[in-house]
């Protein structure tokens, strides 16, 4: 069970360092966009929170819930879809 847990912390984690990385591509290769800025930051800052939950022990156990999975699953791949196609 322990093993189970460290892996899906461990996918949260790989899930917000994906949302911070696409969110600075993003930021780096639209600069010439008007509202680059908040573009990016839309996916940043849900990385940044979802990679800081992990590190915080209380919050952790929330995202061993079946429906927060569902949920940061669901934005998850709707904000690498916005950063894709914005």
């Amino acid at each position: 069970m322990e093993t189970m847990n460290k892996n899906l912390i461990n996918n949260y984690r790989m899930g917000g360092y994906l949302l911070i990385a696409i969110g600075l591509i993003n930021l780096r290769y639209q600069t010439g966009h008007s509202n680059v800025v908040g573009h990016s930051l839309i996916v940043i800052v849900p990385g940044a929170l979802l990679l800081s939950f992990t590190w915080i022990s209380s919050l952790s156990k929330v995202l061993e819930l079946r429906l927060t999975k569902v949920l940061a699953l669901g934005l998850g791949l709707a904000l690498v879809g916005f950063a894709i196609f914005n």
